[in-house]
Order: C-alpha cells, then sequence, then structure tokens
C-alpha cells in the first residue's frame, strides 16, 4: 500500500477545508479500502467524516425524510419510517452485499462506489476509467456482466448499487456541501455515463461531500417492487435489476417510476417508458410496451446479449409484482 495521510475533522468546515487535489473522503470504507488494497487508487489523503454530524434521519416539512450521508445501510434498512413508507428502498438495500458489510457501508458512500468490472480492479489490463486512454479490455473479453444501456466505446461497465436503483425511481434528492456552499443535485442527474470520460462516475466537484439525501413524500407505499436477477442468491451484484413503484386507483395506473440497475454506467430510467404506463390498465400487455420503450436502443456484446431480454421480462415481472401491492 502507498503511502498517505490520514486526518479526522470535527465538523464539516473543517472537512472541506483539508480537502486537496488527491484526497479522499473516508467513512465506511466498504469499497474505497479494497480499491486502495488492489491498488486501482492510490489517494494522497484520507479524510475520516465518520465523526460528522450526519448519523440522522429526520422528517422534512414537505412530508418526505432527509436521511444523513452517514446512515448505514442497516440502520437505513431497518428504519420503522423506511420500512413502512419506502418499503421499495428497505428491499433494495437488503438486497445488496451482506449483514455485515451493511453494518459499515454508508448512504452516502452507496452512491460512490465504483464498477466491479473485472478490468477495472486488475491493474495489468488496459482500462480507461483506471486509466484514460489506455483502452476498454471488457469489450472484447469476458463482459457477461456489463452494460446494455448507455455504453460507449470508452467503457462499457455498470454501476453495481441496489440502493440507487430505488433512489433513482424515487427521485431523492442529493444534498452536497463544498468551499462554494450547498449544492442540491437531482438524483438523475448525479451520476453520469461514461461518454469519452469514463472515469468521472458522478458529477460532485471536487472536494464537495454528500451531507445527506432527501426523499419526498410520495413514497409508493402500497405498489412498489424491487426485483434483482443474479447468479445466486445471496452477496452478488444484479445482472438486471428493477425498482417498480406504481400510483394506481382501481386498477389503472396514475403514475410510475422504473429504474434499472445492472444495465447500464447509472442507474437507468426513461420518462417516456413511465408516461406510456400513465392512464393505462396495469396489465402484461401495458408492461410489455413500457419495457420495450424502456430497453429502446439497448445493445450487448460477445456474453451479455441475453441480458437484453432477460431485462424485459424482469421488467414485466416487476411491474406486475408492484400492481399486486407484493412490495412487502
Amino acid at each position: 500500500m502507498n503511502p498517505f495521510t490520514y486526518s479526522r475533522p470535527g465538523d464539516i468546515d473543517e472537512a472541506i477545508s483539508l480537502f486537496s487535489a488527491g484526497s479522499r473522503y473516508i467513512a465506511g470504507g466498504t469499497n474505497l479500502l479494497d480499491l486502495m488494497k488492489e491498488n486501482v487508487t492510490r489517494p494522497a489523503g484520507l479524510i475520516d467524516i465518520t465523526r460528522l454530524p450526519l448519523h440522522d434521519i429526520e422528517e422534512t416539512a414537505e412530508g418526505g425524510l432527509r436521511i444523513g450521508a452517514l446512515v448505514s445501510n442497516s440502520d437505513l434498512a431497518w428504519d420503522p419510517r423506511i420500512e413502512q413508507r419506502y418499503p421499495l428502498l428497505a428491499k433494495a438495500i437488503l438486497a445488496g452485499a451482506s449483514p455485515q458489510l451493511r453494518n459499515m457501508a454508508t448512504t452516502g458512500g452507496n452512491l460512490l462506489q465504483r464498477t466491479r468490472c473485472y478490468y477495472f480492479y486488475d491493474t495489468g489490463t488496459p482500462c480507461n476509467k483506471r486509466e484514460p486512454g489506455t483502452g476498454c479490455s471488457a469489450r472484447d473479453g469476458l463482459n457477461r456482466i456489463h452494460a446494455i444501456l448507455g455504453h460507449s466505446p470508452e467503457c462499457i461497465a455498470v454501476h453495481p448499487s441496489d440502493m440507487c436503483v430505488a433512489m433513482a425511481a424515487l427521485e431523492a434528492m442529493v444534498i452536497v456541501q463544498g468551499a462554494g456552499g450547498e449544492r442540491r443535485i437531482p438524483f438523475a442527474d448525479f451520476h453520469r455515463l461514461p461518454g469519452d470520460t469514463p472515469e468521472l462516475d458522478n458529477n460532485l466537484e471536487d472536494g464537495e461531500l454528500i451531507t445527506a439525501l432527501e426523499l419526498p413524500a410520495q413514497s409508493f407505499a402500497d405498489h412498489s417492487a424491487y426485483l434483482k436477477v443474479r447468479d445466486r442468491a445471496s452477496y452478488a451484484f444484479a445482472l438486471v435489476s428493477v425498482a417498480a413503484a406504481l400510483e394506481m386507483k382501481d386498477g389503472t395506473i396514475h403514475a410510475a417510476r422504473i429504474a434499472l440497475g445492472g444495465v447500464a454506467h447509472k442507474p437507468w430510467r426513461k420518462p417516456a417508458a413511465e408516461a406510456l404506463l400513465t392512464d393505462q390498465p396495469a396489465t402484461p400487455e401495458s408492461f410489455e410496451q413500457a419495457a420495450d420503450v424502456l430497453l429502446e436502443g439497448a445493445s450487448g456484446f460477445n456474453d451479455n446479449a441475453f441480458k437484453i431480454e432477460l431485462a424485459r421480462r424482469s421488467i414485466v415481472r416487476a411491474l406486475s409484482e408492484a400492481a399486486a401491492g407484493d412490495a412487502q
């Protein structure tokens, strides 16, 4: 491991003031420490933020919830307010990692975890995400777990989070603070597609710290579902995951949210697919039409073309479960 400096600030302003080129904030460290051990990431300094006052879940004036960035994944998933009002989020979190990792992992850190692409972790192979300009080994390599949507010639990696797929469907707001003050970022704008800068996973500015996430009052508690398709029943990343949320009355859909995981560099949503379901009956035919629109432009590679049909069937199943009220 390379040498680095370590500091533990007592408040948010001090943490931001300590940030410099090459620094990284660290909390649970469930992904960052792995990257350091594998020599994928070599920070010049670590800023330990675990003592900052960001551990609470609070009601907002609008009827939603504000979740501190340091709330652990376990505490978030098992909080009664999340279980009752946002079961989609609770189910997504519990589908990820293991109990031990969820006890350490934080809400803010979950947003920042990096791809599990084999070539990103293998420092002996070219990877544009790890070393821009060296090439993408996955395109002609082992790419079974890789993207079918939103990829570019530079990168076909996928974002690994389960929690983020649910947050995307719920339209959470990311609250960040930097030297220029506080900024609010709609969840859809937080993560990036690879384009020609695959080394950039998100739209944070240098030194900005995630302080909280806010959930809106509309929670889709009665009709939501999280479906995760993976190679084994636990401790595995998604081949395809679907967060589906519906607002319904008398069998008719009045609002819909659909987000996909395991298929792109960020949680994948397409408003046109959701709009197609508005004022439509909750039938397999309606769900199939929405799936077709959501997957427009999907393309696979040597090993992962099967994910297109897998995603289509998963979308229909997740929407069917949501319509039936199977979120719990």
